[in-house]
C-alpha cells in the first residue's frame, strides 16, 4: 500500500519548480502586502501601480477584506450554488439597485462571466432572434482565455493556438461605426465591446461612439454587451465605466476588482435578456457566500459618500501629471479613464522599463506594458497623491536613464 507523504524538517524550501509553466516571471517572490506595497522575501518593497491587474481596487490587504473574509469563514463558505445564501443576495441587490439591470449571476473570473455572457446571447438568439447566434466583437480587445472568449478576442495570432478557432464571432474597428455596421448580418445577435480596451493599449471608446453603437444595435434589435471586467466597480472614476456615456446596455460583465483580490465575478442582465433554464449555466464556487461576501464589503466601500467622487479625482490628477511627464520627456502623450491609463512611449521599449522599475533599488516601482510602445497604470483606487508623485518621480529617473542608453 502506498504511504502518504511526509514533511520533514530537513526538506528543501519550496519553489516554484513543481508549478506549471505558463509564462516568464522574475525571481523574486512576494511575501507580504499592504495598500499600494509589496514586500518580497528579501524585505525589498516595491510601490504597486499594477494591483494585480486591476484586481486590488482598495489596495493590498484592506482591512475591510480581511474583516469580512473572517467574519463570513467562521459562519459558512460554501453550502453548494444549489442553495441560496445571505451574502449573495446582498451584493446582488447592490448591483442591481445601482446599475441598469434586474438579475445577476455570480461566476469566479471574468473570462467564465464572459463565457455566460457569450452563452446567454447566443440562447436569447435561439428563442428570440430565430437563432441568430453571431457576436460582433473588436480588433484588439480581450476577454479571457476560454476557448470562446480568445475566439471573442481580438488578441493578434490567438486564432492559431488552439485551432480549429471557435466560429461565432466578426471582428470591427472600435471607434468605428460603419465598420460595426459592416459586420452586422441576419446571423447577429450581439455586439460585445470593452469601454476601454485594457490589454489592447488602454484605447477608450469615445462618448459619441458608444452612443451611435447603442442606437444601432436598437435599429436592428441587437444585444449590447459591456465586457467591464477591467473598467468597472470604481476603475474609471464611476461604478460602471458605461456610466460615463449616457448608454443602458443590455448584459454587463464584471470581475477583477468586485472581488478587491478574491476570485468573483458577474454577469448582469436585463429582466428581458434573462432566459436561461435549469442547467443551463452553474458552477461548484459560483456566488459562495465567503467570495460574495467581500464583494458586498467592497461594493460598500465604493459607494461610501466622496469615494468614486475621489478616485474621478486622483484620476484626473494622474493624467495632468503622465501629460507634464510626457511633455517633459518628448514622449508621445497618454490616454485612459480614471485609474485606467497609459503613457505612450517613443520607442518600443516598455518591458525593458518595467524591468528596469521593479529592479530599481532600494525600493522597486512595479508597472505593466501591454504593448511595447506604453506603460499602462492600475494603480489602488485608494492610492495617495503622494504615492502618485513619487511613482512619477522614480519614473522620470528610469525614463531618462532609459533615453542615455
Amino acid at each position: 500500500m502506498l504511504q502518504p507523504k511526509t514533511m520533514h524538517s530537513d526538506m528543501p524550501t519550496p519553489t516554484a519548480n513543481s508549478l506549471m509553466w505558463v509564462t516568464d516571471r522574475p525571481e523574486l517572490v512576494f511575501a507580504r502586502g499592504e495598500g499600494s506595497w509589496l514586500t518580497d522575501e528579501s524585505g525589498k518593497r516595491y510601490l504597486d501601480f499594477v494591483q494585480g491587474w486591476a484586481v486590488n481596487c482598495l489596495g493590498h490587504c484592506p482591512p475591510v477584506l480581511r474583516t469580512a473574509l473572517s467574519k463570513q469563514a467562521a459562519l459558512l463558505i460554501n453550502p453548494s450554488p444549489a442553495f441560496f445564501n445571505r451574502p449573495s443576495f446582498e451584493l446582488a441587490d447592490l448591483l442591481t439597485s445601482n446599475s441598469v439591470f434586474d438579475r445577476v449571476f455570480f461566476a469566479n473570473t471574468g473570462a467564465e462571466a464572459n463565457e455566460g455572457a457569450i452563452k446567454l446571447a447566443r440562447k436569447w438568439g435561439r428563442k428570440h432572434k430565430g437563432g441568430a447566434h453571431e457576436i460582433v466583437t473588436f480588433e484588439h480587445s480581450f476577454h479571457g482565455r476560454t476557448l470562446a472568449t480568445m475566439a471573442a478576442s481580438g488578441k493578434a495570432g490567438w486564432d492559431l493556438i488552439f485551432p480549429p478557432k471557435m466560429p461565432g464571432f466578426v471582428k470591427a474597428t472600435l471607434n468605428d461605426i460603419d465598420s460595426v455596421a459592416a459586420s452586422i448580418s441576419a446571423n447577429t445577435v450581439a455586439v460585445m465591446l470593452e469601454p476601454v480596451q485594457g490589454e489592447g493599449g488602454v484605447i477608450p471608446a469615445t462618448a459619441e461612439f458608444m452612443r451611435e453603437l447603442r442606437e444601432l444595435t436598437k435599429k436592428h434589435g441587437l444585444l449590447l454587451i459591456v465586457d467591464e471586467v477591467q473598467t468597472g466597480v470604481g476603475r474609471c472614476g464611476k461604478l460602471f465605466a458605461y456610466e460615463h456615456f449616457g448608454i443602458e446596455p443590455d448584459i454587463m460583465t464584471l470581475g477583477k476588482g468586485i472581488g478587491g483580490g478574491v476570485p468573483l465575478a458577474a454577469l448582469l442582465a436585463r429582466e428581458e435578456v434573462c432566459c436561461f433554464e435549469a442547467g443551463d449555466q452553474g458552477g461548484t464556487y459560483c456566488g459562495n457566500p465567503l467570495m460574495t461576501a467581500v464583494g458586498v464589503a467592497v461594493i460598500e466601500t465604493l459607494l461610501a459618500p466622496g469615494f468614486l467622487e475621489q478616485v474621478a479625482a486622483k484620476g484626473e490628477y494622474l493624467s495632468s501629471r503622465l501629460l507634464s511627464l510626457s511633455e517633459e520627456l518628448g514622449l508621445k502623450g497618454e490616454r485612459g479613464l480614471g485609474l485606467l491609463r497609459a503613457l505612450i512611449l517613443p520607442r518600443e521599449n516598455g518591458p525593458a522599463i518595467v524591468n528596469a522599475a521593479r529592479e530599481r533599488a532600494p525600493e522597486g516601482l512595479l508597472l505593466n506594458s501591454p504593448r511595447p510602445n506604453l506603460l499602462r497604470f492600475m494603480p489602488a483606487l485608494t492610492v495617495s497623491r503622494e504615492e502618485i508623485d513619487l511613482m512619477l518621480e522614480w519614473l522620470k529617473e528610469i525614463l531618462q536613464a532609459a533615453a542615455n542608453n
